[in-house]
């Protein structure tokens, strides 16, 4: 999108909130289940879930704590992965849990399938359904639950794995036999062509996507995410705070601003924010009872908005892979930078830069990069960075 178009959308965004922005604070969490936190709400798509602005994303959620500090204050949305800590933070998840009316929380997660090229977005031929079952069967053994309520697919990113065959079977399978009630999609890239094609499948519920005041594809976007609610999908955004991070230098835009300007959406039903501790829990519902953004955030908002100067953020966009002559997928080890130094998730950090597969002295043949980033990443520098990691043992980043 260009430097144009965003300025446009911010202008618009920042006028306010519209009476129909936010749903009525009385109706249900949950079929029969009544919402008496006094937090804003919004429907969830078709679900009929009625959720609170902010839900909780606990891939940096090291105790039981925070997540029933969360629900006690009136959070009822829990998203993990199966991949977060190994698979151990859906045990975290589910001990935090534990012993709590079932029907007075949603859980979340993203089930990573075998066979996905992360770089193509596509399937290989070894993805089966019953393969995929089996991973909804350890995310349910792992939390402790007789059924999940959203499983996710992540990567989503081309029309192909969105309506694959096996896919669709597994989510069918897995709704009939009670283990999951809703299925949905996580996009980091490639969004508008995912949430096209899960709008046009009819199947899915939820998509959980990257969405940011650094978006460059906005109005195009947009698009599709109106598109997938008239489908009946509920919309929840992840990312929303990503693009603030300078490098290492810590956030340069307030973070409630870019949660408000999120919100100013009516179509995104609730924020992941990965809260960590009983200060930020505070904050965040606090500023959720109040989505005007103030003269300052504006302020701040928009001179963020027009300034060219890159963030922490990659748009995942991948126009990069075709312009590395040694084939590095670069959007992930841009992932993984994010995520250590822009979230100070060095195991997460870890997980992801091993899936890129980098090798031994990485980007040391080239004397000059010929990636032109298209948000202005000095690529070469990031990876070299980065690449320090993969010869970290894991054991030393964990808590």
């Amino acid at each position: 999108m260009e430097n144009n178009d965003r300025r446009q959308f911010l202008k618009k965004s920042m006028i306010g909130l519209s009476g129909a922005a936010l749903m009525p604070t009385h109706l249900s969490l949950a079929a029969g289940k009544a919402d008496h936190s006094g937090l804003p709400t919004r429907l969830l798509g078709k679900t009929g879930i009625n959720t609170p602005l902010i839900s909780i994303g606990t891939g940096n959620v090291t105790g039981t704590g925070i997540v029933r500090a969360a629900y006690d204050a009136g959070v009822k949305l829990f998203f993990s992965a199966t991949y977060y800590g190994e698979g151990n933070n859906e045990i975290l998840v589910g001990e935090g849990l534990k012993g709590l009316p079932r029907d007075s929380y949603v859980i979340g997660t993203a089930a990573i399938p075998d066979g996905i090229d992360k770089r193509t977005g596509l399937l290989s031929s070894s993805f089966t359904a019953e393969s995929y079952l089996k991973k909804v069967e350890g995310s349910l053994t792992r939390f402790g639950l007789d059924y999940i309520d959203i499983v996710l697919f992540p990567f989503a990113a081309k029309k192909e794995t969105v309506q694959h065959e096996a896919v669709l079977k597994a989510f069918e399978t897995a709704k009939k036999q009670g283990k999951i009630r809703f299925v949905g999609i996580a996009s980091h890239g490639g969004t508008v062509e995912a949430l096209d094609a899960a709008a046009e499948a009819g199947i899915y519920d939820v998509a959980m996507i990257s969405y940011n005041y650094k978006i460059q594809n906005l109005e195009a976007l947009n698009g599709s995410i109106a598109n997938a609610v008239k489908a009946g999908m509920g919309i929840v955004a992840m990312k929303t705070t990503a693009g603030v991070f300078r490098d290492k230098s810590g956030p340069a835009v307030n973070t409630d601003a870019v949660i408000k300007w999120a919100l100013q959406n009516k179509n995104i039903s609730s924020v992941v924010s990965g809260m960590t501790t009983v200060d930020q829990l505070k904050k965040n519902l606090s500023m959720i009872n109040n989505l005007k953004l103030t003269d300052q955030e504006l302020k701040d908002l928009n001179l963020a908005g027009l300034n060219g100067e890159p963030t922490l953020y990659c748009q995942q966009c991948q126009k990069c892979l075709s312009q590395c002559p040694h084939n590095l997928d670069i959007p992930t080890v841009m992932r993984s930078y994010m995520y250590a130094y822009g979230y100070k998730n060095p195991e997460q950090a870890w997980h992801t830069l091993a899936e890129a597969g980098l090798a031994n002295r990485v980007c040391d043949q080239c004397d000059i990069c010929r990636v032109k980033c298209a948000s202005g990443f000095d690529v070469k520098a990031k990876i070299s960075d980065i690449a320090r990691l993969k010869d970290v043992p894991l054991d030393f980043l964990r808590v």
